[in-house]
């Protein structure tokens, strides 16, 4: 009985397999089949449903009552299975067999589709292709486990529909929610109006794949280098008008406005050529001014600095061997002469504050002396940034003399955003814009406008998203933790009222406002003065050891909200060892005891809650889902903070599911007194750590950064940007996003903090602003140079005021130097003297005696000698000059005038108000040598 209908079933389960879930009919199953039978494919449906599928049609195949097959008919219809149902009846599955290819583009990119949807919204729109219950079940797993978690059922269901209708009904929903970047996936021709697309949508300000053409070598590498049309000819050796340079039409199109000779700022993304235009432009000034060029290119970063320099020199190695190019750098500025680099080579490739120091000592007389100035990252052209005091100099030899302006340099900025300052509206973004322009006396602004479609064939554009997830729950750990820090503020309190120190109010344990907290009550510390010498230097101390433990602790409590809490206590462990091994005093000896009371409870507070919390592990979560879809994605994830970094590389490298990423850490350079955990790291380590990532056998697949990565630093072949619990300003969000660079990229935000989403998406609202405010000013040149005119004379009237301001006059009297920590006796003003207009000596003698002497751990040849502490502060260092002379930082000190007993604080040499005697070698004695140091053989 009913062989024809279990023939039929059997030819045709694969269409029943892919579509049907049992449990949904589970009536039908406890009806005709044994219990035992029906727990057995309910559990296997657990484990998978296509073989719990094909377990009910092998018992289904088995029965012998009657009626039961109309019984499963009716049971698919009641359930909502028409199409499925109407295939059985008719045993035509074509209508099931065309949605195949549907199925199978879905299931391809399911990785990202799921990432890119928005089920809650959908579900209405898609009622017409679900079950009933299948619409409930995405709606309460989207309310327990979140969003992803919905989207992947929600897929699953799709896949599973027999409605012949359900892809066009997706796609249509994926449009009317505007969800444009899930609908491209499912018909990659499918068009929509770019304004909809507030996500994707590209902008002048975009980041995105840069490009370093040629350099194999050198310390970053592009991630997407040009075709063969695309690359340069060679010419001749000495041939510098052969070869010229093939650019693609935007950036021709960049670059016409300089070769016209205006001052120019080029605004386009990184990743569209800006140093190609960049090599393009000096290479067409060589042969314009032949003998006259004199070119600078200036990076904002020494990490930048070297980049270009080696791409410049490898560049013209290759186009014209004859073409001269020297690097200088701050870490150069002692060996080298600005006056012979210039006089010696044709291309300069600068740090700003070198040219700054060069025409403030008189190397450089004038920027006169140059023909092109080049400036990176232009927009950070503002306030007292180096590049602002050039282009000061600058301006003044324009509107002082009028002197003809052929005589001063041609200016080229670039940058990808010119987004600075606050606005709210296009007015204000415009009188931004024109005030960055006014301040680089640029007179266009370049962007692609002509050959747009050009662009956007090479570059591509990231995709951004955002997480919100649940907070952390108080734990033991931080409870533990909580008590610890109110005790040491407790302890703080006996020594001194701290509360009088600082007025800032509402300083939660853990958060970024108390560590403000603890660098105010430092600050204020430094200059506390009390009428005992002795007590003010104990109090002082103490307050510094205290404030300095409380900034640990504070650091652990966001590394336990970010990362595990196993981390946080070792971050601790460290930071008491360093100090137990270094010497430390009664004070720091109670805190230390303290701790290790502390430390078995918590121990097991850690123990017990190294659990993922929900934000890090949907960040662990997309991690292993972009490499299980693609095993080749490099990816950067930006962090607040050093220790963050830190933390987080342990974890990946102790997950056995992300151990493979090899994590490479890269973080800023840090304070040179640091000496405790959280120091930075050396060119050559963060050298080492890009070298591995962009490495070929992909030694290193992930990058976790600090905001050195921000700005400048070309990171190739990454695809996936993560900022975790990291936000800035409109620059910041375009420079962050910029740093994935390969087809395909995309940039998540993963918070806690829905203010912090908020504070992004509001960036992208005013990115938005900028965009048309410089399209604005394109359309209006003559208002937007009268603008600029009008900026230039205030800005001039500003500074000629100032300028007559009568400088105080530098008292003689004498001060004392003390140590900013402990108020310990340095030495006298009297016995400071100054060396080549910028280093500041000390001719007591008596000086090394007050102080312990540790060698330098970074000598730079014979010049130093070694280093100078007292209270874990770096003080001075030694050189040779010709005999060991202490070179003291004026930061390391407060300034005590000797007759009223008022203490000052300065972080800067030229701000004190003491007159210093010049350095007279006569001055030097035969017995200078102190004992504490030996001159090395």
């Amino acid at each position: 009985m009913y062989e024809v209908e279990k023939s039929n079933l059997k030819r045709c389960s694969e269409y029943v397999v892919q579509v049907l879930q049992p449990s949904y009919v589970r009536n039908f199953m406890t009806a005709y089949l044994d219990r035992e039978i029906v727990e057995r494919i309910l559990s296997e449906e657990t484990r998978s449903v296509t073989s719990a599928v094909q377990v009910f049609l092998d018992q289904v195949c088995l029965l012998e009552e009657e009626g039961w097959f109309q019984a499963l008919l009716d049971t698919l219809q009641a359930e909502g299975y028409n199409g499925l149902c109407e295939a059985l009846e008719k045993w035509d599955f074509e209508a099931l067999e065309n949605t195949r290819p549907h199925r199978v583009l879905l299931d391809r990119i399911e990785p990202s589709f799921t990432k890119k949807i928005r089920p809650n919204e959908l579900l209405g729109h898609l009622r017409g292709c679900l079950l009933p219950r299948e619409c409930e079940e995405i709606q309460a797993i989207n309310s327990q486990k979140g969003q992803i978690a919905a989207a992947e059922r929600l897929t699953e269901c799709l896949k599973r529909s027999d409605k012949h209708n359900w892809f066009k009904l997706l796609k249509t929903a994926l449009y009317d929610c505007e969800q444009h970047a899930a609908l491209e996936l499912l018909d990659p021709d499918t068009g929509h109006d770019e304004e909809m697309d507030t996500e994707t949508m590209t902008t002048i300000s975009f980041q995105y794949r840069e490009e370093c053409d040629d350099d194999d070598e050198g310390l970053l590498k592009s991630g997407n280098d040009m075709t063969p049309s695309e690359t340069l000819s060679i010419p001749a050796a000495g041939d510098r008008s052969g070869g010229e340079k093939k650019l693609r039409h935007y950036q021709r199109e960049l670059a016409d406005p300089v070769f016209q000779g205006h001052n120019t700022i080029i605004c386009a993304p990184t990743g569209c050529g800006k140093t190609v235009v960049a090599l393009e432009i000096c290479e067409q000034h060589l042969q314009a001014k032949g003998k006259e060029a004199k070119i600078v290119f200036m990076a904002t970063k020494v990490d930048v600095f070297d980049q270009q320099y080696k791409l410049f020199k490898d560049h013209f190695l290759q186009k014209d061997p004859d073409v001269r190019i020297e690097g200088f750098c701050g870490n150069q500025e002692d060996t080298l002469s600005m006056t012979v680099i210039m006089e010696n080579n044709d291309i300069i490739i600068l740090t700003p504050q070198i040219l700054v120091n060069a025409m403030t000592q008189g190397e450089v007389p004038c920027l006169s002396c140059f023909s092109l100035l080049i400036l990176d990252e232009c927009h950070n052209t503002t306030g007292k940034h180096p590049y602002n005091m050039i282009m000061r100099s600058y301006l003044d030899a324009k509107l002082d003399s009028g002197q003809n302006q052929r005589r001063l340099p041609q200016i080229v900025g670039l940058t990808a955003s010119v987004g600075i300052g606050s606005f709210k509206n296009q007015s204000e973004a415009e009188d931004n814009i024109c005030q960055l322009c006014g301040n680089l006396d640029a007179r266009v602004i370049s962007t692609v406008q002509t050959h747009i479609d050009d662009l956007r064939h090479y570059v591509h554009t990231p995709e951004k998203d955002f997480y919100l997830v649940p907070k952390r729950q108080a734990n033991p750990f931080t409870r533990i933790i909580y008590d610890i820090m109110a005790k040491i503020e407790g302890l703080a309190k006996r020594v001194y009222n701290i509360e009088s120190l600082s007025s800032i109010e509402n300083r939660d344990y853990g958060s970024q406002k108390y560590e403000q907290w603890i660098v105010d009550v430092q600050k204020k510390c430094r200059v506390l003065h009390l009428k005992d010498q002795q007590e003010e230097s104990r109090v002082c101390r103490a307050l510094f050891n205290y404030t300095e433990h409380l900034r640990k602790y504070n650091d652990a409590l966001i590394i336990n909200e970010d990362a595990r809490t196993k981390d946080a206590l070792e971050y601790l462990s460290a930071f008491i060892e360093q100090v137990k091994n270094a010497g430390h005093d009664d004070t720091e000896r109670q805190l230390t005891t303290y701790f290790e009371g502390t430390r078995n409870p918590l121990l097991v507070s850690g123990e017990n809650n190294n659990s993922h919390y929900k934000k890090s592990e949907l960040m662990f979560f997309i991690l292993e889902e972009q490499y299980r879809h693609n095993e080749e994605t490099k990816s950067v994830l930006f962090v607040r903070t050093r220790a963050l970094a830190d933390a987080l590389r342990k974890w990946i490298e102790e997950s056995d599911s992300l151990k493979f990423l090899k994590p490479g850490v890269l973080i800023g350079r840090g304070r040179k007194s640091s000496q405790l955990t959280g120091s930075g790291m050396t060119l050559t380590s963060k050298k080492g750590v890009l070298d591995s990532f962009k490495n070929l056998d992909n030694q290193s697949k992930i990058l976790i950064a600090t905001s050195v990565a921000d700005e400048g630093i070309d990171i190739p072949q990454c695809n996936l940007v993560l900022m975790y619990e990291y936000v800035g300003n409109v620059v910041k969000m375009v420079q962050v996003r910029g740093r994935g660079r390969a087809q395909g990229s995309k940039c998540l935000l993963i918070s806690d903090k829905k203010e912090m989403i908020d504070k992004e998406k509001h960036n992208m609202e005013k990115e938005k602003i900028v965009e048309k405010a410089v399209k604005n000013l394109q359309a209006a040149p003559e208002d937007m140079l009268q603008k600029i005119d009008i900026f230039q004379r205030r800005d001039k009237i500003f500074r000629d005021m100032e300028k007559c301001i009568v400088e105080r006059p530098r008292t003689e009297g004498n001060y004392e130097l003390l140590c900013s920590k402990c108020k310990k006796h340095g030495c006298f003003t009297e016995d400071i003297r100054k060396l080549q207009e910028c280093h500041h000596i000390v001719m007591d003698r008596g000086f090394f005696t007050r102080a312990k002497t540790e060698p330098h751990p970074k000598p730079k040849g014979v010049c130093v000698h070694g280093v100078l502490f007292t209270c874990d502060v770096v003080l001075i260092v030694v050189v040779y000059y010709p005999q060991d002379l202490p070179v003291i930082k004026i930061d390391s000190f407060v300034v005590k005038n000797c007759v009223t007993g008022q203490q000052r604080y300065y972080r800067k040499w030229k701000e004190v108000d003491f007159t210093i005697k010049t350095f007279d070698l006569s001055e030097i004695v035969t017995n200078w040598i102190p004992y504490t140091l030996r001159r090395p053989m």
